[in-house]
């Protein structure tokens, strides 16, 4: 696909965004059978409901633009999700387990706030309002992931993990 112009570059990114959530959507589950900490587990699996989400408003945004979600492959996405499964399969403490599966998480959640902010950004510059709402709602429900996860490691996962 050549990139002639913002608009161009703005589907190849919401193309991106759609692999790297479908992606999620099927590495998530593992992630949740993973988890030790009860806690842990019941935000990865709330965030898994959310993803579904994402997508359906991502192909709501490809709908309002008259184009196909189809067609590329997140590699980003595809490699943090490598590590991650790579991480699950390590011999470790539960609570270590735990820890790790918060850092491989928030490394997916991270990837995920640059690539929808700027998104968001770029459909705000196209005079795409809508899709920026949706963008920015997803932007929002990434970053309080990300500050969950943050909270159930530094409230007791890590300190468990250290002993």
């Amino acid at each position: 696909m050549a990139l002639a112009n913002l608009h161009d570059l703005f589907v190849h990114e919401l193309k991106d965004l759609y692999s790297a959530e479908n992606q999620i959507v099927k590495a998530l589950p593992k992630m949740v059978d993973a988890a030790t900490s009860e806690e842990l587990a019941q935000a990865l699996a709330k965030h898994l409901h959310e993803t579904e989400g994402h997508v359906e408003r991502l192909e709501t945004v490809f709908r309002d633009l008259g184009s196909s979600p189809r067609g590329k492959k997140c590699a980003g996405m595809e490699g943090l999700l490598k590590e991650g499964k790579e991480a699950m399969q390590e011999e470790a403490a539960e609570w270590v387990m735990d820890a790790s599966l918060i850092g491989a998480a928030q490394r997916v959640e991270h990837y995920e706030i640059a690539a929808y902010g700027t998104a968001r950004d770029h459909a705000l510059k196209l005079g795409m309002t809508q899709a920026a709402q949706l963008l920015q709602q997803t932007l929002d429900e990434e970053g309080a992931a990300d500050k969950k996860l943050t909270e159930i490691a530094e409230s007791s996962i890590n300190e468990l993990a250290a002993l």
